[in-house]
């Protein structure tokens, strides 16, 4: 394969931010995790806790959410959110950025809001990822805005998307893509080198994992990470080495 097992099992960021999800389902999914040796979990706020006791001892890290879905928290909220969250095990938090204001072009704002969140992750030793949730932003050159706002504010990863940025369509229904070739190419050429860049939302099969690798993404959200690592491990065992052309959209 073009990719070790762990180089790939390392990108991944497991999914557990169904909002029906119960515990039960949280605890299978972090046993799953450390099973699988991948780079972290991603949590919402209030199942931190039990995650960090889930997985004391493995390899997996803590992640968490901040401000999620939609990003429209007030600024001292999210900061909070981010203190709780490390205090009950958090290592890396995914926030997400305020788009109404990026939109409005009140870019003094968006700085400060994710600033507050990455001062805060900071000073205890923890990462922050800033989610842009491309499918509400038409515009490049807001997504490139928010690359360099990002940076500005201390960010250590951008991301395309929560997962969870369904878009109303002319008939009425929603629709999702998260993660696209375009963006994470744009997302990648206009970040600097030290912020890398997270693909979510429509990484699904171990094909799309490794383009988006081949795209410059180091980190993937998913809820896939399973059929993911099975698939690699069968290609390995069949002695098979060649990939196939990877495809994105649609959701976690």
């Amino acid at each position: 394969m073009k990719y070790t097992y762990a180089e790939l099992a390392k990108m991944i960021d497991h999914a557990l931010l169904q909002p029906q999800m119960t515990d039960a389902e949280i605890k299978a999914g972090c046993e799953m995790a450390a099973q699988y040796h991948i780079a972290s979990v991603c949590l919402k706020p209030y199942s931190v806790k039990d995650g960090a006791k889930w997985l004391a001892g493995s390899d997996v890290m803590v992640g968490c959410v901040i401000g999620f879905p939609h990003g429209n928290s007030s600024t001292e909220s999210k900061r909070y959110e981010t203190e709780l969250a490390i205090q009950d095990g958090a290592v890396e938090i995914d926030m997400v950025a305020n788009l109404g204001k990026a939109m409005s072009g009140d870019w003094d704002y968006v700085v400060a809001d994710i600033k507050a969140v990455c001062d805060e992750a900071h000073q205890h030793g923890v990462k922050v990822k800033v989610i842009f949730e491309n499918d509400f932003i038409t515009d490049d050159d807001v997504k490139i805005k928010l690359c360099e706002a990002s940076a500005k504010a201390g960010a250590d990863w951008v991301k395309t998307s929560t997962g969870y940025g369904f878009v109303k369509q002319p008939d009425g229904a929603y629709n999702y893509l998260g993660a696209t070739e375009h963006d994470v190419k744009l997302m990648r050429a206009h970040s600097p080198e030290h912020v890398q860049v997270k693909a979510s939302g429509g990484v699904r099969d171990l094909d799309a994992l490794i383009l988006i690798r081949d795209l410059g993404a180091t980190r993937c959200g998913t809820s896939s990470t399973k059929q993911m690592l099975d698939e690699y491990l069968r290609r390995e065992v069949a002695g098979e080495t060649e990939s196939q052309r990877g495809k994105l959209g649609g959701g976690y």
